[in-house]
Order: C-alpha cells, then structure tokens, then sequence
C-alpha cells in the first residue's frame, strides 16, 4: 500500500525524533540501523528510503536535538539557563536532554556534516542567549565570550556528573559548584 507524501514526511520525522533520543541516550555509535528502526516502529529496510546512510541520519537528529534544547530555553536568560541546564533532572534524563552534553565527545570524531551541524546548534543557542545582541560589538564580543564560559562549563559539569553514579553525593556537588561559579561570572 503505497502512502502519502505528507505521511512519509511524517514518518521521516518520526525516525528523526527518535534517532535523537536514541543518540542522546547511546551516543552515534551505540545505535545501530536496526534496532533506531524499530525503536520508531518501522523496519530495518525502509530506513533508505528516508536517508542515504546513518550520517545524513545522525546531522538531523542532531539538528532536532539542538532545536529542542533551544525551545526549552527560549524564554531565559544565561542564570535561567544554567539553573535548568545544571539540574538533576536534566542530568538524569539525557534522551530528553541537551545534545552537547550528550554527544560533544561522539560528534568530535564524526564527519564533517555532523560536526557543521553542531556548530551551527551552539550558535543558535549563543544567539538565543545573547537576543539583545547590539551594533556594538565590544558589548557582544564580550557578552559571546561569557555565554561561551558559561556553556562550556556547564555542559563539562553536566558531564562529569552523568560519568558519577547517580545516588553519587559527588554528582551533585559538580552541579552545585558549577551553578554558583557561573553565577559568578
């Protein structure tokens, strides 16, 4: 039975979605064809009709991973965000959590496209960090470096924390420390 257009649209973005939680949660390398497939309900075979080859797939999961890190944080500011961002909900939920804590190892070692799209994910965040950005780019160039300090740091706390066993008290002493020195800065 042949399908729609829009319900192939649909499908795709299915599989997209789920692809980005299947990597958030496994890393690129930890989710095979097969069972991303049948993790979105459809089979193995049907995967090229949607994608040339997993890295086509892996730079749009990528980029829907990004967009919903950007949603979550659309309406906060820098001390909003690190709240949210250095949490152990977010810490314990890393399918439904942010991509560059989950994947900055794994896209380093990615090609190109993969690692275009996650610079292209960081810069949106920076710019929705920085809405106020101004002609004045002392003021921006200034306001950028904070924004990157502050996200560097966090996403490494995020890190280390998920690398702690979860009931660790050092797990959230590296979110705890981290929230107060951002706040610092």
């Amino acid at each position: 039975m042949k399908i729609t257009k829009a319900q192939a649209q649909a499908n795709r973005a299915h599989i997209v979605e789920t692809a980005s939680k299947l990597f958030r949660e496994h890393g690129y390398d930890g989710v095979g064809v097969a069972d991303l497939m049948a993790a979105a309900g459809f089979t193995h075979g049907g995967f090229y009709k949607h994608f040339d080859s997993k890295a086509d797939l892996m730079a749009e999961a990528t980029v829907c991973g990004f967009s919903q890190t950007v949603a979550m944080i659309e309406d906060s500011d820098l001390a909003g965000f690190v709240q949210q961002y250095l949490s152990r909900q977010h810490r314990d939920a890393p399918g439904e959590g942010c991509t560059m804590a989950a994947l900055s190892a794994d896209a380093a070692r990615q090609p190109k496209p993969v690692r275009e799209v996650f610079a292209a994910g960081l810069e949106r965040l920076l710019a929705v960090l920085n809405p106020d950005a101004t002609e004045d780019m002392a003021l921006s160039r200034e306001t950028r470096a904070k924004n990157i300090n502050a996200i560097a740091l966090a996403v490494g706390a995020l890190m280390l924390s998920r690398a702690c066993p979860d009931d660790s008290p050092l797990a959230d002493e590296i979110l705890e420390t981290c929230r107060e020195k951002i706040s610092s800065l």
